[in-house]
């Protein structure tokens, strides 16, 4: 068999085998999902046993794992916990993470652009990676939960903005005002859908959610392209608009039967994780040159150099995210699940790599510092949570989509 046809059959396989290693790890040492995906994917692929390459039919399922995985990071957002305090204060110190991120970035480039590159990846949290583990920890709805994923969400957000403003190979402000058009267009769709009718939304949800229609499913998915769809076709980074999707779809499903929007979220997990995510991270340990990276001492280097840049430029202001009154136990895991980073830093690494800004093996380098960040941040940060509240995440299940209060 080709290799495409190897994938086919290998990828699926990876993706089984990785829950079930994690399982049995998990008895002694707890270990984020994503490293056994990737680890795998690196054993099948030309840096381990070489039966997998990259190929397009990959690629392609890639890509849409890495839109999926944004999706569900946006869709774990309630737009509300943006604005007021909370928000005020997320923003100001992803701005400090930027003016330390540009000064590692001048410090670690070969060229301005090299180094725009490399500031703005530095500058990310995997809100979409950390949200799972928040909530297998039982935190996603405690005070801590609520300023990482607001801290999160801003880190997510943010960084896919400077993208499209400075790495979209327009002047500056063409790529601002393309981005100003996209937000008109979002705006206004999360206008329509905080104040339009539902009724025949809800009623077809309602008709189809255990049949064979789905259409909360088909229409959510629906969104997601028409989104993608735009930003492409603005020039937007379409990381973008699969973010923005998903704080739409939050948006438009909100109000209706909580035990249906339960049964929704559990079926946009299920699309989401159980396929198209797994897909993404295999990929990336497929596509990873280990070999390479491990063949320059130089590179190689680097990996723990990133590796700590990424935990200054996010972790110290992720320590003051959750405001005044906060415990040392708490800002230390703010400042470590801040710092866990991973789908940005391959996006924008490949970015710079194809506009020929940025060489390979800086990339690896700072791929491979990602993938530490994503397998030692959440165990130090979860270190002593052990049981944290789980309680609480349960009684909050209740409502899915809280109303929450806001300054």
């Amino acid at each position: 068999m080709n290799s495409t046809e190897l994938s086919t059959l290998l990828v699926p396989l990876v993706a089984v085998v990785a829950p079930l290693l994690a399982a049995i790890v998990r008895r002694a040492l707890v270990i984020p999902l994503v490293v056994f995906e990737i680890g795998l994917g690196m054993l099948i692929g030309p840096s381990g046993l070489g039966w997998v390459s990259d190929n397009p039919v990959l690629e392609a399922m890639s890509q849409f794992g890495l839109a999926a995985l944004f999706f569900m990071a946006g869709n774990e957002i309630d737009p509300g916990s943006l604005r007021g305090s909370p928000g005020r204060r997320a923003l100001g110190w992803w701005s400090v993470s930027a003016l330390l991120a540009l000064a590692t970035g001048f410090a670690l480039g070969d060229d301005p652009a090299a180094s725009v590159i490399i500031a703005v990846a530095l500058t990310g949290t995997a809100l979409g990676t950390i949200m799972p583990m928040l909530r297998d920890a039982g935190l996603t709805r405690t005070p801590l939960g609520r300023a990482i994923g607001t801290a999160g969400a801003i880190g997510e957000f943010a960084p896919l903005v400077a993208i499209s403003v400075f790495l979209s190979g327009r002047q500056p402000l063409a790529g601002t005002l393309v981005l100003i058009l996209f937000a008109a267009v979002a705006a206004a769709a999360f206008w329509l859908a905080s104040h339009g009718p539902h009724h025949w939304l809800r009623r077809m949800v309602s008709l189809t959610l255990h049949t064979s229609g789905q259409f909360a499913v088909r229409f959510v998915v629906l969104l997601l392209a028409a989104l993608v769809a735009l930003a492409v076709a603005l020039g937007v980074d379409f990381l973008l608009g699969a973010f923005t999707a998903g704080m739409l779809a939050r948006v438009v499903l909100q109000g209706g039967d909580p035990e249906e929007l339960r049964v929704i979220e559990t079926k946009l997990d299920s699309l989401a994780f159980g396929f198209l995510v797994p897909v993404f991270f295999v990929s990336t340990g497929i596509t990873f040159p280990l070999s390479a990276l491990l063949a320059d001492p130089a590179a190689l280097v680097l990996v723990p150099v990133f590796a700590l840049a990424m935990l200054i430029v996010r972790g110290v202001p992720g320590w003051f995210s959750p405001g005044t009154g906060a415990s040392v136990g708490d800002r230390r895991s703010a400042a470590l699940f801040g710092a866990t980073t991973l789908p940005l830093v391959i996006a924008v690494t490949a970015i710079g790599t194809d506009h020929r800004v940025l060489d390979e093996k800086t990339a690896a380098a700072m791929v491979g510092a990602a993938m530490l960040t994503v397998l030692l941040f959440p165990l130090l940060a979860l270190a002593g949570r052990k049981g944290s509240a789980p309680a609480a995440d349960n009684a909050a299940d209740a409502e899915p989509f809280p109303q929450e209060a806001h300054e």
